[in-house]
């Protein structure tokens, strides 16, 4: 796997475009039906972004945790999984 630098984005709105996620900064973004896709790598940071009818894919590794989570959910473990989602949405209550 190759390594690039992360870019940062600053009030940039982006048409139609496939974008990889993996390590870059959004600020002040709009995406407008892009396909985004997230691999796993260092987190992308959103901030102020707007998101309108975009395709958000998942791969290689951050596929494989979803996967994984499926099957978690599917083995019986559901309470893990909710517990996950609340963690992330904030409803946990922490």
């Amino acid at each position: 796997m190759t390594s690039r630098k992360p870019d940062v984005h600053n009030a940039v709105t982006f048409n139609h475009e496939t974008l990889s996620l993996d390590g870059d900064s959004f600020t002040d973004c709009e995406f407008r039906k892009c396909r985004l896709i997230y691999a796993g790598g260092e987190a992308p940071m959103f901030s102020g972004c707007r998101f309108d009818d975009c395709d958000w894919r998942f791969e290689g590794p951050a596929a494989r945790t979803l996967e994984h989570l499926k099957a978690v959910w599917g083995a019986g473990a559901k309470p893990v999984v909710q517990g996950l989602i609340k963690e992330i949405t904030g409803a946990g209550g922490r």
